[in-house]
């Protein structure tokens, strides 16, 4: 996204979140002028310029400065998306609690009225001569409710102001809670079987650890990556694939000692790579001059042949605007059809071209599932394949959540895993 743009749409919008959150957790829950009004303000406004920060301190800062910096800055991130949230569904009980104190104060004022001596006509009995009763006149009853909207006490706005941040805090607290604790957690290891007709039955049963996203960055480094090498040796697999985002915007001198324990994969026929679009944002160049370094083959718009399968990997699409994009006729053309063929490309939407070659399994990240609800839920809406299994033609796609996370650490309604897929031959 470009600055300009940025500042032209990105800025108000968030600029009009602070304020709405603001005022219904600052403004609507104390008095003018108070310590607790003037502080809540200050918070306010600090965590949306360290969450403004955060993203383009990973590069521009220190690591130490960027760290402190990305944690309350990318935590802040998920925080106002969920207190906003509930502060929006809290308006519905702010309505509710309001009325209840209209009619408390109405029914408090009527209580007042009524006792209030020459309330009613005469409370005393007596008769005012050459008039008649009010029974004889038919004149109705004098008013025994006050006659305007009665107002409800500042106090009492102040309890339903209170009540209602309160409980949007605490679910906000507990999505975000939640959201950090399944993040930066280990991932989920998933078992599934995938048939391919044209698969060698010297293959059946070869199984493919599949990782991507791990995002390395400001927040998590080496001891995530150490933990995420352990669980894909846990697993024992034929070969380790990793299809892209291995970082988040960051150079080898920053980041390449939290990638080191990749060297440890261990598998039988080896580690694989491919680019993602952070590797591009970061200079690819270097990270894959790095990984090899790690002992790990990287596949850029070429295949292999492994026993009973070609296995092949392309550039991510948005290498093109490096000079370096996806060559499918150079990764899939000329081969042996007869063939069972996997591709590793970084994003789901490259099957499309790896459908016209004849593909008969790619293996793909970068939606992250979704990362965070609702947009788990709308993401659907533009990319169909967010995660799991799907059928394209003859191709079948396979789309991992990844184990990593872009800004925010947190995941809500899309689990980090890691899969492993079990290649079958029906000639088995």
């Amino acid at each position: 996204m470009s600055s300009a743009l940025f500042v032209a749409l990105v800025l108000p919008l968030l600029a009009g979140v602070h304020y709405y959150v603001w005022r219904r957790t600052v403004r609507d829950t104390t008095t003018p002028g108070s310590a607790w009004r003037r502080n809540g303000t200050l918070l306010i406004v600090l965590l949306g310029v360290l969450l403004v920060a955060a993203p383009p301190g990973e590069r521009a800062l220190p690591a130490p400065l960027a760290t402190a910096v990305g944690w309350p800055g990318f935590v802040w991130m998920a925080g106002i998306l969920y207190l906003a949230l509930a502060l929006l569904v809290g308006e519905v009980l702010r309505v509710i609690l309001l009325r209840v104190e209209r009619r408390r104060a109405t029914a408090d004022a009527t209580a007042a009225v009524r006792a209030t001596p020459g309330a009613r006509s005469m409370a005393g009995g007596e008769h005012v001569p050459g008039t008649g009763s009010a029974s004889d006149t038919g004149s109705p009853e004098p008013e025994s409710e006050p006659a305007s909207p009665v107002p409800i006490h500042p106090s009492r706005r102040l309890f339903v102001g209170r009540a209602v941040a309160l409980a949007s805090g605490a679910a906000a607290t507990a999505a975000v809670g939640y959201g950090a604790y399944t993040a930066l957690g280990p991932p989920r290891i998933k078992h599934i079987t995938v048939p391919l007709a044209r698969l060698d039955p010297a293959a059946h049963g070869f199984r493919i650890a599949l990782i991507s996203d791990i995002h390395l960055n400001v927040l998590v480094g080496r001891d995530r990556t150490r933990q995420l090498v352990d669980l894909l040796n846990g697993t024992e697999p034929d070969l380790v694939a990793i299809v892209g985002d291995l970082v988040e915007d960051a150079d080898v001198a920053d980041q390449g000692r939290a990638a080191e324990p990749l060297a440890d994969l261990r598998a039988t026929h080896g580690a694989f790579f491919v680019t993602g679009n952070h590797e591009f944002y970061s200079g690819a160049a270097q990270w894959v001059r790095f990984v090899r370094g790690l002992g790990l083959r990287t596949l850029r718009n070429e295949r292999v042949a492994l026993p009973g399968f070609d296995l092949a990997g392309v550039e991510d699409e948005s290498g093109a605007e490096h000079g370096d994009g996806p060559d499918y006729e150079a990764a899939l053309g000329g081969r042996d059809r007869e063939r069972a063929v996997v591709l590793l490309a970084h994003q789901p939407a490259q099957v499309d071209e790896a459908a016209r070659y004849g593909v008969d399994l790619q293996l793909s990240g970068h939606t992250h599932g979704g990362q965070l609800w609702p947009f788990n839920q709308l993401m659907g809406l533009s990319e169909p394949n967010v995660a799991g299994l799907s059928r394209h033609g003859d191709t079948l796609l396979y789309v991992t959540r990844g184990t990593g996370f872009w800004g925010p650490p947190v995941r809500l309604g899309a689990e980090p895993d890691i899969t492993v897929l079990e290649l079958t031959s029906p000639r088995a």
